[in-house]
């Protein structure tokens, strides 16, 4: 075997464990269609809704953090559907507007009828981990 092909290979192994986590709930995340949260809500889903857009430097934050506490915790995944809502796209949709979301960056947590929470342009792990423990806790109510 030549070095460079090993020192590729063996750099690959370690780094697939720190990596699969994200891939995993990454693999998690439903992308946006018309009526699909009201869907998910009629069918007694708690709904984790994430405004954003590509090019959001608030928005890829958002996300690193989402990804860590959803790695950290699979009963964020369990507990709850996470939907993102490409911003460029559904900006002046139905639920944008039925929800008042003001701007991209913007995280709801939805469970039947109610809005359970809300960060607006948020990027703290306290701020993100509040909102999707109050997800969490919508399951069994």
């Amino acid at each position: 075997m030549k070095r460079r092909d090993f020192i590729t290979l063996s750099t690959a192994a370690l780094l697939l464990p720190a990596i699969t986590p994200a891939i995993a709930s990454a693999a998690a995340t439903l992308d946006y269609q018309e009526g699909m949260v009201a869907d998910r809500l009629k069918a007694g889903e708690t709904v984790f809704v994430d405004f954003y857009a590509s090019w959001c430097g608030t928005c890829k934050a958002q996300d690193r953090v989402i990804e860590k506490l959803r790695a950290a915790n699979p009963a964020y995944d369990k507990a709850m559907t996470f939907v993102r809502v490409d911003w460029d796209f559904y900006a002046d949709s139905k639920l944008a507007k039925d929800l008042n979301i003001p701007r991209r960056s913007t995280l709801v947590v939805l469970k039947g009828d109610k809005e359970l929470g809300r960060v607006v342009a948020g990027t703290s792990k306290s701020q993100i981990q509040a909102l999707m423990d109050a997800g969490l806790k919508a399951v069994g109510s």
